[in-house]
């Protein structure tokens, strides 16, 4: 029993130590005050600890009321039979502020035990009197039963109104209430001409804002970052809201205790926030030739795996673009290869942060390629061009070329034959050992009046043969020239590789995976024109595409109608949810889209 007591007070010991060790620090402040109002500046440390050793910095846009004054609270919790306890010490300074503006508090210090530690800095916005408030001798508490009309609305706060193509900017909606209040049925726009990048707001909290000589209470409601994806004057529609707001009510008083108690009603008000026009400037000519629309501010690095392998091993180049602007839409810049390498998909990878400031983050893309034969070669430089909005020119970045040095590998001479299917060039394999032995039979020996030798059977034996290896022959040859057509076998498996890519779309459509399905889908329509049109994906654009079916006889009709599925597809991938029915629609008309393109191209 008494091991048993010494093993409790030990773990018990061990697990406030634990948490002593981690000692936390925090200040706390309103966001805003208004100008004359008192407020709390409180700071928390888990950890016993005193006053007198407490230092805050200098307050000087404040008037010091009172404080410190002390308070501390003990909390102990017991999971699993691990027991935890915690003790804070709260040190509480009443503030007021002395002119109107935003104040920076500095981070204040504290000793623990010998230890010092030290406060986070926070900011106080200080608000001018309400002038509402002021016409009414200050007697204005915010308890009115009447509802101005300038009492509640929404804002549509919009960072830059005058903006190039594919340039983001923030689109804000604020509620402003002259008291708080909730929010049912709210309908944003649908944005439109624009690609939509929704910023998380996992907790909106309530602050003080001044806004019009008014002070109100405010919330942030969404906050989307948007592309435009064509010039000209683009608006953004209202958005509707209801506000049920609760007002006080009045009534007799029938007894004593009726003054202890409250009533109150609920008030519904639509809120409509006006539109916005936004002027969308074009991108300026001389574009350069690696320019695939890529706008904001990027940098870009590069490096390969080796610059000495051996025939048959696999040479990567990864390429990081980094920064903020519109690099979700990045098409993946060209790396050309030696013309003896086989050359594979490039894989790519995409860490991106949608903040206030636009969409950040970096998009990394490896391109892989085999060398089949030994040698020295050249990858030349990579160039990626984006346009900078700031600056209203175009910038190119560029990498170094890579000096590859092929040795001859294992397993075969450089003279060894090779049969690459290029649809699909992981399955690449030499003709080493193409010599079998014949099977040997028994001898039968036959009469003379049965003699083989000279008999028409015996010259069909040859004959046939013959004409089989001229026809196999020609065949052969056939083939291994469409093999080496790269632009022939990459039409002639256009249409197999768009139908596998439709059917992966089919299974995320299913699963309700929207992003991913409209990913997959446009994948399937570049990747098909890209093989059909013998174009790279990094060179395609929706111009030379209608360009290049027009001028294989593709009608208009259709060509009109590949269009407006890849604008769809660009679009629902940023747009609010779509119905699952819209999903279906449009997968429909790819697959019947895909199949009226293959019998048209096949006639010509």
């Amino acid at each position: 029993m008494r091991k048993l007591a010494f093993l409790f007070v030990l773990f018990l010991t061990a697990g406030m130590m634990a948490q002593a060790a981690d000692v936390t620090f925090k200040a706390v402040a309103p966001n805003a005050v208004v100008m004359g109002q008192q407020f709390r500046l409180a700071y928390t440390v888990n950890a016993e600890a005193k006053a007198s050793d407490l230092r805050i910095p200098e307050l000087a846009d404040f008037d010091v009321l009172m404080g410190p004054s002390t308070s501390s609270s003990m909390s102990t919790q017991i999971i699993n039979g691990s027991v935890s306890s915690e003790t804070a010490f709260t040190f509480t300074y009443i503030l007021m502020p002395k002119k109107e503006g935003t104040f920076n508090i500095g981070a204040a210090s504290i000793k623990v035990k010998g230890a010092n530690y030290t406060s986070n800095a926070v900011s106080v916005k200080v608000l001018p009197p309400d002038k509402a408030s002021e016409a009414s001798g200050g007697n204005n508490s915010g308890q009115s039963a009447s509802i101005g009309k300038d009492d509640y609305f929404v804002r549509m706060e919009i960072s830059n109104r005058n903006v190039y193509e594919q340039e983001g900017f923030l689109v804000t909606f604020k509620l402003y209430a002259a008291r708080m209040c909730g929010l049912e049925n709210a309908k944003f726009p649908e944005f439109e001409g624009f690609l939509a990048q929704e910023i998380e707001q996992p907790n909106p909290q309530w602050t003080q804002d001044h806004y019009n000589g008014r002070n109100y209470f405010t919330v942030v409601l969404k906050q989307t970052v948007l592309y435009p994806q064509r010039s000209g004057k683009l608006t953004i529609e209202s958005g509707k809201f209801d506000a049920i707001i609760r007002i006080p009510t009045e009534r007799k008083i029938r007894s004593i205790f009726d003054e202890f108690e409250d009533a109150y009603t609920n008030v519904r008000k639509v809120l409509v926030s006006s539109p916005a026009t936004i002027d969308v400037k074009s991108l300026p000519s001389g574009k350069p030739a690696s320019f695939t629309g890529a706008v904001g501010n990027f940098t870009m690095t590069s490096d390969i795996n080796s610059n000495n392998v051996k025939t048959n091993d696999a040479v990567t180049i990864k390429l990081k673009i980094s920064g903020n602007g519109n690099i979700k839409l990045i098409k993946s810049p060209e790396v050309v290869f030696p013309n003896d390498f086989d050359t594979f998909e490039p894989k790519i990878e995409t860490d991106l942060k949608t903040t206030t400031a636009g969409v950040s983050g970096s998009k990394t893309i490896e391109y892989m390629a085999i060398p089949r034969y030994a040698g020295d070669f050249e990858i030349p430089a990579i160039s990626f061009s984006y346009f900078d909005p700031k600056s209203a020119t175009y910038k190119t970045l560029k990498s170094e070329p890579y000096k590859l040095h092929v040795e001859q590998g294992e397993g075969g001479s450089s003279n060894s034959p090779v049969v690459s299917n290029f649809s699909n060039k992981e399955s690449v394999k030499y003709l080493g050992k193409d010599i079998r032995f014949l099977k040997v039979k028994d001898f039968n020996f036959v009469a003379n009046n049965d003699i083989f030798f000279g008999s028409f059977m015996y010259y069909m034996c040859y004959l046939v043969p013959a004409i089989l290896f001229i026809v196999f022959f020609f065949i052969y040859r056939k083939q291994v020239k469409e093999n080496s057509n790269i632009a022939l076998v990459r039409t002639k498996k256009a249409n197999k590789i768009a139908v596998k890519r439709l059917k992966n779309a089919g299974k995320l459509m299913k699963e309700n995976k929207k992003e991913e399905f409209y990913d997959e889908v446009l994948r399937a329509l570049w990747g098909y024109l890209s093989d059909k049109l013998n174009i790279s994906q990094a060179s395609l654009t929706k111009d030379n595409v209608e360009t290049e079916l027009t001028r294989y006889g593709v009608d208009e009709t259709l060509i009109n109608e590949f269009m407006d599925i890849l604008n769809t597809c660009e679009f629902a991938r940023y747009a609010p949810a779509q119905a699952s029915d819209a999903m279906d629609k449009l997968y429909e008309l790819t697959v019947d889209a895909i199949g009226k393109m293959e019998n048209t191209i096949k006639k010509q």
